[in-house]
Order: structure tokens, then sequence, then C-alpha cells
């Protein structure tokens, strides 16, 4: 997939994929990270 130009917020779980682990992979992709956050959604 190609995220050149695009802004990305990775919002990622605690108990599942976390942020960090999303943005990387957006970042890979040639996307710009906006916003990073892992949360427990219980």
């Amino acid at each position: 997939m190609d995220l050149k130009g695009k802004r990305v917020i990775a919002l990622g779980e605690r108990d599942g994929i976390q942020g960090d682990a999303i943005g990387k992979i957006a970042q890979a992709a040639g996307a710009e990270v906006v916003l990073q956050v892992t949360h427990c959604f219980v």
C-alpha cells in the first residue's frame, strides 16, 4: 500500500496491536504519523 503524502493517526490497544507498531508500518508505507497512542479500551 502506498501512503506517500498521507497523514496517519495510529490508534492502538494495549492487548492488541500497539500504536507504535501501527505507526512504524504506516511510516514504512510512506505516511507521516501525526499522532500515535496506545490505550486500554476496556
